[in-house]
């Protein structure tokens, strides 16, 4: 039996859940098709699980801390079971959420996977969805006059380093670990291999990292990735950089994985109880129907306008399976401009320079716009003010006072061109550097907004002052 529906959204993760409900406000017949949980990666295997086992990781280490603040207690205990009791139970909540919002928004959600036929008796143009339902039913057909994409992404490893789920995992089998190892080697320092590594370590594993470039988070402000790593050096944490992995040298040897890398043109042998393959993920792009349309790839990613719309116009894409930043947020606003599009609307387009970025480590590090090197590189000429959180009273009082903000800027108009942060909760401390970046702000607009006393967000009036020499409290 055929459906007809204004737009059938292939994908319930963040981006497509979110493009339902705003097509549906929009006044449009919605349906949706996810093959295994609303919510998605995001939801289920990334954002908010990880975050979850971050937050365990960061109070037990505060408690191990407890007596700086006068709290004396006989030990701390993990009981890692608990955890990951904790974080099922926040995924759960949320999903139930999820759920709640589709009734809500009388969208119809399709259990099943999803593919696009090319022209048929359903329609002339590419685009029906062919749903392989679940429960093994019948299959069921969508015809939609619009369709968006919402794929997503999966987990990638290095060629020739398989994942056997035991001693070398990804984050998705991480995230199910029953127990800690003793140690573990990360390869890949960038924000997936950044936040295990720092709740592994919180945990008290032993932990290495093994990054390519010559710094962590190499798209990141080079102050602030130098940053990070002194401070994991202080937590024990064995970073090396310039380590090109050597897949072939893997074995397993009493109950250890180990293996080999070539660093600064030598080889050096590093041994964990299991190995995490943190280098990037792969569109979802794959076995979806693309071949029955005109829709261009680039290696896997799908090409779309400023609008999120393919070579076929009548089929949008958006979130992970397009590139770009693989943000939640972001392909939540992707979702978001796709729907106003679909249903006739002129949206803005979103400018990525204004999307903030976030990284849960502790510390925890957040940029927006461009970095000091970018804005060189783009024939910007520069200024920066930076502040650290050493001086801050609210840092103190939460006795984490490591880490800064550094704020970019373009010496001839004054406007901020990019916002760097390290240290305590500066993930919620970013929003206000991106409506800073939205509004074209310059450091001292920033810096007449009177932040309020004792704050963490002092640090960024502060930092504003110090691009010009004013800076208060240094």
């Amino acid at each position: 039996m055929a459906h007809e529906y204004d737009v059938v959204i292939i994908g319930g993760g963040t981006g497509g859940y979110v493009a339902a409900i705003r097509a549906s406000q929009l006044g449009l017949k919605t349906a949706i098709v996810e093959k295994e949980a609303l919510g998605g990666t995001c939801l289920h295997k990334g954002c908010i699980p990880s975050k979850a086992l971050l937050r365990s990781a960061q109070v037990f280490s505060t408690v191990k801390q407890s007596e700086d603040f006068g709290v004396e207690t006989e030990k701390a205990i993990l009981n890692f079971k608990k955890v990951q009791q904790r974080k099922a139970g926040i995924v759960d909540r949320l999903y139930k959420g999820v759920q709640h919002l589709m009734k809500k928004g009388k969208i119809d959600v399709y259990d099943g996977f999803g593919r696009i036929l090319g022209p048929s008796i359903f329609s002339p143009l590419p685009g029906t969805v062919s749903v392989e339902m679940t429960d093994g039913s019948e299959n069921e057909m969508l015809v939609p006059k619009n369709v968006i994409i919402a794929t997503g992404s999966r987990t990638k490893s290095l060629p020739g380093l398989d994942i056997d789920g035991t001693y070398i995992i990804t984050s998705d089998e991480a995230l199910e670990m029953e127990q800690l190892p003793r140690s573990m080697i990360i390869i890949g320092g960038g924000v997936i291999g950044i936040e295990w590594a720092s709740m592994l370590a919180d945990f008290g594993v032993e932990v290495t990292i093994l990054e390519y470039a010559e710094q962590l988070l190499p798209s990141e402000d080079q102050e602030v990735s130098k940053e990070l790593e002194r401070l994991f050096k202080k937590k024990k944490i064995n970073v090396v950089t310039r380590a090109k992995v050597q897949p072939d040298t893997f074995m397993k040897d009493g109950g250890f994985a180990k293996i080999s890398a070539e660093v600064d043109g030598r080889f050096k042998e590093f041994t964990g109880e299991k190995i995490l393959v943190a280098v990037g993920r792969n569109p979802n792009s794959d076995n979806i129907g693309l071949q029955n349309t005109d829709i261009e790839l680039d290696n896997g990613f799908i090409k779309v306008n400023e609008y999120y719309q393919t070579k076929e116009s009548h089929i949008y894409a958006i979130g992970d399976v397009i590139g770009g930043l693989q943000l939640a947020h972001a392909a939540s606003h992707e979702g978001i401009k796709a729907a106003e599009h679909i249903a006739g609307e002129d949206p803005s387009p979103i400018i990525y320079d204004h999307v903030p970025r976030c990284i849960y480590s502790t510390p925890e590090i957040a940029g927006v716009g461009l970095t000091e090197d970018e804005a060189k590189e783009k024939g910007f000429k520069v200024k920066t003010g930076k502040f650290s959180f050493q001086a801050i009273g609210k840092a103190l009082i939460f006795g984490e006072t490591d880490g800064f903000v550094k704020i970019v800027s373009d010496e001839d108009t004054n406007d901020i061109l990019g916002v760097h942060m390290i240290g305590p909760n500066v993930t919620d401390l970013i929003s206000e550097a991106g409506f800073a970046r939205v509004l074209d702000a310059t450091a001292w607009e920033i810096s007449q907004t009177i932040h309020p006393h004792p704050s963490l967000g002092e640090v960024m009036g502060e930092a504003a002052l110090a691009v010009d020499g004013r800076a208060i409290h240094i």
